[in-house]
């Protein structure tokens, strides 16, 4: 685990990132305290709704609380709240300096590196259970066919009446466990989860008609047994995973639109059309299917759902490939009266990054870009200020996965030390002048195909040998078994 470490902090520093916050940023954390509850009238009180939480076992920066009612009409009124970060790290402070430097929170297998400083980000900005917060809230009606009718966003006083976590809410709602501890004590926690999770559907129903894609991102897990790394698995999502998502979708995009409707710039989330479309095309006709010539979201998105439900156990695989060739999302700027850049993989015109503030610093520029416009106040930062802020974390994330992936392979490396020779089932996760990579799921990794890798391309199946592996540099070297 040390090494790991020493892994880790030194893969950051060579891509600049700040692995230690500074005394000042700490002075500043240290003494944080969170806001009382009195004295501005902007500030709506809405500690009495029953808002609830659910993230990860492990999570305790919590960016969002979710609450729901039916209205008269028969819509769902839903209302996400986003912890207001910006109160305890304003623009200016050594806390913002570091997020600004930093822009995400980097998770690795040897450690997480935060953003924020842990007494503010996993304490009082929290959306802590039993905690009142201050926060920004997304207020949007869901009407049965998913379709959005009022929206607004507002300052908000909260309360998070029960911390849940993903898996045991999966669980319950999938018939296959009993309700978690939390749900079964507080009252009506239940019925808000079912009532959250009918809306949730809707609006992720009605992205899919538009041509939102239903992929699955693979993300390596680190599994200790006290300090021992004994395995890397790939997280998988469910049914919990995707009732937050679907909200968070919809509450962005509602971000985007008010900042517009108030004439302010935005930092937009976009994925441009792939470049890389006839290679999907390819592996569509692969699976005896046909794609259009040009790049069509619903025609993807229909081939997509139709494998998924013919070959369950090979969409995971199938998922990666599209992931790879579809690109990576980027941050833009949109400025009042410009034609926003639409994101491929949402289906979406309008979509920002809001409801996550404590791990993303594109989330907290949002933050204060809403306090603005709510307030009435000047835009906090010029047009020229914001591409600079697009561009940085454009390239602070490109370097986080780049940090993640390494260390990630030197933990795999730790783990197959002993495999040398052995042979494993892979896909092709990426073909270029820089070699040629493949993804194997015991332990769920990814290494480069050093001979045998002629006329390979993302999404052929390979069966690999592990010729070669270094822990320091995080090389696992494969080659190529058969044709």
């Amino acid at each position: 685990m040390n090494q790991l470490n020493t892994i880790a902090r030194r893969q950051l520093m060579a891509r600049g990132f700040l692995p230690d916050f500074s005394d000042a940023a700490l002075a500043e954390a240290g003494s944080a305290v969170p806001p009382s509850g009195a004295g501005d009238a902007q500030v709506r009180d809405l500690r009495t709704l029953l808002w609830a939480s659910i993230d990860n076992d492990s999570s305790r920066d919590l960016d969002q609380l979710s609450v729901a009612e039916v209205l008269p009409s028969g819509a769902v009124r839903v209302r996400v709240a986003i912890a207001d970060v910006d109160a305890l790290a304003p623009r200016g402070s050594a806390i913002d300096g570091h997020a600004e430097a930093n822009t995400v929170t980097v998770y690795t297998a040897a450690a997480i590196y935060p953003m924020i400083p842990e007494h503010l980000s996993t304490d009082v900005t929290s959306l802590s259970e039993g905690a009142d917060r201050l926060a920004l809230v997304v207020d949007m009606e869901v009407a049965a066919d998913g379709s959005l009718g009022k929206t607004d966003v507002y300052r908000a006083w909260v309360h998070n009446y029960a911390k849940l976590a993903y898996n045991s809410v999966a669980a319950w709602l999938d018939g296959q466990a009993p309700a978690p501890a939390r749900v079964t004590a507080v009252k009506g926690i239940a019925e808000q989860l079912r009532l959250q999770e009918g809306a949730a559907q809707a609006l992720r129903k009605r992205r899919f008609e538009h041509g939102a894609l239903s992929l699955q991102t693979p993300r390596a897990e680190a599994v200790f047994s006290g300090d021992q790394l004994t395995d890397l698995r790939s997280d998988s999502g469910n049914r919990a995973k995707e009732l937050i998502e679907d909200l968070m979708v919809a509450a962005n995009g509602v971000v985007a639109r008010f900042l517009t409707a108030k004439r302010f710039p935005s930092l937009r989330r976009v994925l441009r059309s792939p470049q890389r479309w006839p290679r999907i095309r390819t592996l569509a006709e692969e699976q005896g299917e046909s794609l259009p010539a040009q790049a069509n979201g619903p025609a993807l998105s229909a081939f997509l759902a139709k494998r998924r439900q013919a070959a369950p156990d090979k969409y995971a695989d199938l998922s990666l490939s599209i992931v790879k060739l579809l690109g990576r999302g980027e941050y833009v700027v949109n400025l009042p009266g410009a034609q926003a850049i639409a994101h491929f993989g949402l289906a979406a015109d309008d979509y920002a990054h809001a409801t996550a503030p404590n791990r993303r610093f594109a989330d907290l520029v949002t933050q204060r870009l809403l306090k603005a416009a709510i307030a009435g106040a000047p835009i906090p930062y010029t047009a020229e200020q914001l591409s600079n802020i697009a561009t940085h974390c454009n390239d602070q994330e490109a370097n986080s996965a780049k940090v993640e992936r390494q260390v990630e392979k030197s933990a795999a490396a730790q783990l197959l030390a002993s495999r040398i020779h052995e042979r494993f089932d892979g896909v092709v996760t990426g073909a270029s002048e820089k070699g040629t990579f493949v993804r194997i799921n015991h332990p769920a990794t990814e290494g480069k195909i050093v001979r045998g890798a002629q006329g390979l391309d993302v999404g052929d199946r390979v069966q690999v040998e592990l010729v070669h592996l270094d822990i320091e540099q995080g090389f696992l070297d494969f080659e190529r078994v058969g044709r």
